[in-house]
């Protein structure tokens, strides 16, 4: 190591980041993420993320350090570990991405001389550093505000800053997404010149969807758009969170009868392998749940259902994708806020069949 590098990372501040909420929230945080770790000087970044999350945040490429939050109705004992834990940590700063009384006053317990977060709530008194967002106006994608959050936090400790970082925000190298190709091509005897599209019908309880039935209906008409303009139609896999199995299972029977080439993910080990396995994809359709960000954050073209509520529009919960690539869909204004049923699903499949024929050309191109 040369002076000056020992110089810089003797500067280095260590940043604990606290996003320790639902998967999605956790992928939203990674633009974020990408932001405080390619400032310069680059900063030493643990997060304080759930143990269902941890899986992702070790994959991440802008972590260096994992702390797991045992949770508000952990034992005692667990509590103080965490705040042990902080307190060894040496952190020259605390930036929570959503703010809680309980991570504020854990911050301000574990002598942390910076803390940041979101003007809201009681939470914020337990901070010295304040950022007004009022997110419950829904102006911005949430990623932004996360994002506007980090760049307030390199400001407040005089780092410098390159751009905004760019998708893909899980930069993954060709030579994994070939292997994840090839592994499920292998596996499901899928035909390389047809897009892959994963479908992901359940919501993991947290947000509204389409019917299963609503589904099928658009996969038919994606295929059927694709099929009358003589382009491949895609293979479908369908994929599943823990108890979302069946309904899969269902919709895959439903799509073969229909006379789609449709197949069920092989099962993945866990949600970390789950994760990578989406980069063989090369569309993900959903509605707004964890899956869908982690597509987004591997800049997947993706196909989103979401309600209309302010607090749940597709502008507030926008994937993190370059926009082409993206598209989302939600009841009109006219309708009840979460009638998912109001949704215009012609509209839906012909805008991604639009976005699958490019992938058809370019491979015929190629």
């Amino acid at each position: 190591m040369t002076a000056t590098t020992a110089s810089a990372d003797a500067r280095a501040p260590r940043l604990l980041v606290v996003r320790n909420d639902k998967l999605g929230d956790f992928m939203l945080a990674w633009p974020a993420l990408a932001a405080l770790k390619k400032a310069k000087p680059a900063p030493h970044v643990s997060v304080l993320v759930p143990d269902y999350t941890a899986p992702m945040a070790r994959l991440c490429p802008w972590i260096d350090d994992v702390i797991i939050d045992p949770g508000e109705q952990a034992p005692k004992d667990a509590q103080r570990a965490l705040l042990a834990t902080m307190r060894k940590g040496g952190f020259t700063a605390m930036l929570t991405l959503y703010s809680t009384t309980r991570i504020g006053w854990l911050g301000l317990r574990a002598g942390i001389p910076l803390r940041m977060a979101p003007a809201t709530k009681w939470a914020q008194l337990f901070y010295n550093r304040r950022v007004t967002q009022r997110r419950s106006r829904s102006a911005k994608p949430e990623y932004i505000y996360n994002l506007e959050l980090a760049e307030a936090m390199i400001r407040a400790l005089g780092l410098s800053s390159e751009q905004p970082p760019t998708p893909p925000h899980w930069p993954l190298a060709p030579q994994e997404r070939n292997a994840q190709r090839s592994a499920l091509g292998q596996a499901l005897g899928l035909d390389e010149t047809r897009p892959w599209v994963f479908l992901h019908p359940g919501s993991g309880g947290s947000a509204v969807n389409l019917t299963p039935e609503a589904y099928a209906g658009l996969a038919q008409g994606i295929d059927r758009r694709l099929v009358e303009s003589g382009e491949h139609p895609p293979h479908w896999i369908l994929t599943a969170g823990p108890g979302e199995e069946a309904v899969a299972e269902a919709l895959v029977k439903t799509l073969d009868e229909a006379g789609l080439s449709a197949y069920r993910q092989p099962a993945c080990a866990g949600l970390a392998d789950f994760a990578q396995s989406l980069a063989a994809a090369d569309a993900f359709i959903a509605g707004s749940t964890g899956p869908l960000h982690v597509a987004g954050c591997l800049n997947l073209i993706t196909v989103g259902f979401y309600p209309s509520h302010r607090s749940a529009t597709p502008l507030r919960w926008q994937t993190c994708n370059d926009a082409d690539r993206r598209l989302a869909f939600h009841p009109p204004t006219d309708a009840g806020h979460q009638d998912m049923s109001a949704i215009d699903l012609e509209d839906a499949a012909s805008a991604t069949a639009a976005r699958l024929r490019k992938i058809n050309r370019a491979r015929s191109t190629a």
